[in-house]
């Protein structure tokens, strides 16, 4: 009997699904809570997700509830979900002398979200140490203000936390109560934490594309402008995006809570530029807060929903429908009001398959948007904004949260642990769905129908 062959549109969503539960089992051991009692199953299955989906909504303070060895297990569920499953799982099998077969290296391509003509490997390879050496640095940087703070077993160990939750977007720490907010007068720790996010959310084919890119100017003696010239189409479009969608994000926030007295509008004028950067920045799916959520204003929770929405880039650990995916739907818009019959992006043809992609993308995550908020508001006495607000950062892994999760009962804690694993999952698999390969039954020619639209 011929045996049927599993595609990673489903491989990649039961890894996700594997790692939750392997990782709620370890939480549910009494060693793993600081009372060393068992842990309830909701619970652990509620801070697996949101490790595993790098998510940072939580029910339990982790500083407080777990003990070093959950909060262990943690930082091990927030590292692997962060690369991705199967890109860890890859990579143990190849440092261990074992073939990967081209099934196996495509399942890692689409896994990461990217298509590499180079050797897939030797990417992958660069991806982990480059990860490795930016959370070490991130480690080292944060040790210089926690060791003190805290001592030197607790200072290094919060420093290795916060920095791997930092650059995988997770949002968890184990410092303090009030995420950053203690730290929000500190350059050092908002700086670098601010830094982490971006490097982690900004995708490893950027990474690559512009330090090969500098190192290839330097060889070659190339100005500035001609090296930005050279990187590729997808480069230019996350970086642009990301830097617009930080600026904006900065000026809405620092124009809604200027005058805020809850917020920013006791602080001096550079305290309310730098924590309305910050905001902007962990809205792009990290999670960390300077500033108390539930005091933020209406425009500031739409400007949210907007950021925690796209999210980072594709190819990093950052969630979301991602920066390319809304810059190829505003192109095609762009290019239909413009009468053009090609999109065309930094002087580039955008193949109709791509933009299909990026549509579906798009609208099944704003259907799933919709339906997990209308649930968690049946749950009763759930207002719009906070469910919206709730929902939004757990389909976009963020983990900001208007004080609402840790109050949820055990259904609506189980809407936004579905709406976690959709998140970090539902984005990959529609696009690896939509852009399977044409078959047969596509090449049937239909008669043109006729619609009327706007």
């Amino acid at each position: 009997m011929k045996r049927k062959r599993v595609s990673s549109v489903h491989i990649i969503p039961l890894s996700f699904f594997i790692l939750i539960l392997t990782g709620t089992g370890l939480l549910m051991l009494p060693i793993a809570s600081m009372t060393g009692e068992e842990t309830s199953f909701t619970t652990a299955l509620f801070t697996s997700t949101t490790s595993v989906c790098v998510t940072g909504l939580v029910v339990v303070d982790t500083y407080a509830h777990w003990s070093l060895f959950g909060q262990a297990v943690i930082l091990m569920l927030i590292q692997i979900g962060g690369l991705g499953v199967v890109s860890v799982t890859a990579i143990i099998v190849h440092g261990r002398g074992q073939k990967i077969t081209y099934g196996e290296l495509k399942l890692i391509e689409d896994s990461m979200n990217v298509d590499e003509d180079r050797s897939l490997m030797r990417f992958l390879s660069r991806v982990f140490k480059g990860a490795f050496l930016v959370e070490g640095i991130g480690a080292f940087l944060y040790a210089l203000e926690l060791v003190p703070r805290l001592g030197l077993g607790e200072g290094l160990w919060a420093s290795v936390f916060q920095s791997v939750s930092a650059f995988c977007n997770a949002g968890m720490d184990v410092m303090v109560p009030d995420s950053m907010i203690p730290f929000r007068d500190s350059p050092l720790m908002m700086g670098v934490t601010m830094a982490l996010i971006v490097f982690g959310g900004i995708g490893f084919v950027v990474w690559f594309d512009v330090f090969d890119g500098i190192r290839r100017g330097m060889k070659k003696r190339f100005a500035p402008g001609k090296v930005i010239r050279h990187l590729s189409e997808h480069t230019k479009a996350a970086l642009m995006m990301t830097a617009i969608l930080l600026a904006a994000g900065t000026i809405g926030v620092l124009a809604a809570e200027f005058n805020n007295p809850a917020t920013i509008g006791e602080m001096t004028l550079p305290q309310k530029i730098g924590n309305s950067l910050f905001q902007s920045v962990t809205f792009r799916t990290a999670g960390f807060a300077s500033l108390p959520q539930d005091q933020l204003t209406e425009i500031t929770c739409g400007i949210g929903y907007v950021l925690m929405f796209i999210g980072g880039s594709p190819g990093g650990t950052a969630g979301g429908v991602k920066t390319v995916t809304v810059f190829l739907v505003a192109m095609n818009a762009i290019s239909y009001m413009k009468g053009k019959k090609e999109n065309v992006a930094f002087h580039r043809r955008v193949s109709e398959e791509l933009m299909r992609k990026a549509s579906a993308v798009l609208v099944v995550s704003l259907g799933t948007l919709f339906v997990m908020t209308m649930l968690l508001m049946s749950r009763g006495g759930i207002k719009l904004t906070d469910a919206m607000y709730e929902i939004t950062s757990a389909l976009g892994t963020v983990g900001l949260s208007r004080n609402l999760t840790p109050h949820l009962d055990d259904p609506g804690r189980l809407i936004v642990i579905t709406s976690m694993y959709l998140g970090r999952i539902g984005p990959i698999s529609m696009a690896l769905f939509f852009a399977k390969k044409i078959g047969n039954e596509n090449k049937i020619r239909h008669a043109d129908g006729k619609f009327y639209v706007g």
